[in-house]
C-alpha cells in the first residue's frame, strides 16, 4: 500500500482527510506532539527514507487569537519550512493547508500573527513547487474540540441546545462558509493533479457570502443583536473566496443549505 503523510490528524480537517483516505494508503501521522522530542528535524527526517507519494500539511496552530511569536511561528512557520525543503529534497508533492486570513482586512496583507505565519509558510511551499489551499470558514463534522475556533454553526448549535442567549452582531457580517466535504475534496483533487497545479496557491471556499443569520435560520435557531458598539475594532465584515483563484476542475459541490442539513443531521445523531 501507498504511504502519505498527513499532519495535524488529530484536528479537525486532518483527521476527516484522514478518514477519507485511510483505506486507500498507508498514513504516517505527525501531530504536535513532535515538538517534544528533542530534534523535531531528525525525527521528521527519517519518514523521508520511505515511498512517501504526498505529503498533506495540515497541522498548525489556528488560534487566530494566540500572540506567543515564537510558538506561532515554530509550529506554522518553522515545520512547514522544515517539510518543504525535505517534499523538494525528494520531488514529493506538498500540499499545504493555508489560509484566507492571508488576504487579512484590506485583501492583500494579513491583519494579525496568525495570517502572517501562515502567509510567509505559504510563499515558501509555493517557491519550492508545492500547492497552497487557502481555506475560507469552514465547518462540518470533527470540529467539536475546536472550542472558541470552531464555526458559528457548531458554537450556536450549542448554545441552543443549552438555552443559552444568542446574539449577533449588527450590519449583517457575511462569510465564505465552506464545508468540510468540500475541503477534503480540494485536497484530493490537489493531489491527483498535482503536476498541473503546483507552484502556486488557490482559493477553497464557494465564491458566495452569506450572513450568520442565514446560518440561523437553515439551523432554525432564534438570535437576537448586539449594540453596535459591541463590534470588535478591525473586525472583518466579508470574506469571498475568488472564482477565478480555483482550482482548474475543482469547485463545491455543497450550498450552505446543503452543507447545513448534513452537519445538523451529523450533530444530532452524535448528541
Amino acid at each position: 500500500m501507498d504511504k502519505i503523510i498527513i499532519t495535524g490528524t488529530q484536528g479537525f480537517i486532518g483527521s476527516n482527510l484522514k478518514q477519507k483516505l485511510q483505506d486507500k494508503y498507508e498514513i504516517i501521522e505527525i501531530n504536535e506532539d513532535v515538538f517534544k522530542t528533542v530534534n523535531w528535524r531528525e525525527f521528521v527526517s527519517k519518514y523521508f527514507w520511505l515511498d512517501i507519494k504526498s505529503v498533506f500539511h495540515v497541522g498548525a496552530c489556528s488560534d487566530t487569537l494566540e500572540t506567543d511569536v515564537n510558538y506561532m511561528m515554530l509550529v506554522n512557520y518553522e515545520f512547514t519550512k522544515h517539510l518543504s525543503i525535505l517534499c523538494k529534497s525528494k520531488n514529493i508533492p506538498l500540499i499545504y493547508s493555508s489560509s484566507a486570513a492571508n488576504y487579512g482586512t484590506n485583501n492583500e496583507h494579513p491583519s494579525n500573527l496568525y495570517g502572517w505565519s501562515k502567509y510567509v509558510a505559504e510563499d515558501y511551499v509555493i517557491s519550492n513547487g508545492g500547492i497552497g489551499l487557502r481555506y475560507f470558514n469552514v465547518y462540518g463534522p470533527g470540529e467539536e474540540h475546536k472550542g472558541k475556533m470552531s464555526s458559528v454553526a457548531y458554537q450556536m448549535f450549542l448554545k441552543s441546545k443549552n438555552n443559552e442567549e444568542i446574539k449577533l452582531f449588527p450590519k449583517k457580517p457575511k462569510r465564505d462558509f465552506i464545508y468540510i466535504d468540500d475541503v477534503i475534496d480540494a485536497n484530493i483533487h490537489a493531489f491527483l493533479n498535482f503536476s498541473k497545479l503546483k507552484g502556486s496557491y488557490y482559493d477553497v471556499g464557494t465564491s458566495e457570502s452569506r450572513t450568520f443569520e442565514d446560518v440561523l435560520k437553515n439551523m432554525d435557531i432564534p438570535f437576537e443583536y448586539y449594540e453596535s458598539s459591541k463590534i470588535p475594532f478591525g473586525y472583518q465584515f466579508l470574506t469571498k473566496s475568488n472564482k477565478k483563484r480555483w482550482m482548474n476542475g475543482w469547485f463545491p459541490k455543497f450550498s450552505l443549505e446543503d452543507g447545513i442539513k448534513s452537519y445538523l443531521t451529523y450533530l444530532k445523531s452524535n448528541g
